[in-house]
């Protein structure tokens, strides 16, 4: 069976791929599995540069089809930050729980209006020849006033649903595979990857 490689080291991330992309066809490895070590610098400018970059730069590595991603958060009231820079926004060695106090830092005094935010996921589905093919998803919500859950990475604690009246990170993991951005954008990929045969 053809193997796919998830162009990622967050564990977070390779957790719900194996969800999210579980099906007949491919069998899922990841770097560490194949022993590629090598570190793919995010230098791109927007989150197709760095998820194409990712997914082409390990594929010719591996000789393997890659699927690699770039997502952020974007809030309205700091004009779309952190968007591409969601990672590093606190700084390069920050933990989750010191992204999601800086974040809420930056909110203090924004009323609850005004706390509109939004997930995006841009996947990148690369061959070993050179081909690739892009995937959008993306998931709107608050900024909620102080983080609840344990469940999910990154930003989830303080990303409330008003739909659902939860922040991300209280969600079952089956229910946040089913809405979140990387969700919407995996469905996709499964339909470019049902194509490639891979």
């Amino acid at each position: 069976m053809p193997k796919l490689l998830l162009a990622t080291s967050n564990p977070g991330k390779i957790r719900e791929y194996h969800f999210l992309l579980d099906g007949p066809g491919y069998k899922i490895t990841t770097l560490a599995e194949e022993g590629i070590t090598k570190v793919v610098s995010e230098s791109g400018n927007n989150y197709e540069q760095n998820a194409r970059l990712k997914a082409i730069t390990y594929a010719k590595l591996s000789q393997l089809t890659a699927l690699a991603d770039d997502s952020g958060l974007e809030v309205d009231a700091l004009n779309g930050e952190p968007g591409v820079k969601s990672a590093r926004f606190a700084g390069e060695a920050a933990t989750d729980a010191e992204k999601v106090s800086f974040l809420l830092a930056k909110l203090n005094g924004v009323p609850w209006e005004r706390r509109t935010a939004c997930f995006k996921c841009v996947i990148v589905i690369a061959t070993p020849e050179g081909q690739s093919k892009v995937c959008y998803g993306e998931c709107r919500g608050m900024i909620a006033l102080e983080a609840k859950g344990e469940n999910g990475f990154g930003y989830d604690p303080i990303f409330f649903l008003p739909e659902i009246g939860k922040t991300m990170a209280e969600l079952p993991l089956a229910t946040k595979n089913q809405i979140s951005h990387r969700a919407r954008a995996s469905q996709k990929a499964r339909q470019v990857l049902q194509q490639l045969h891979i």
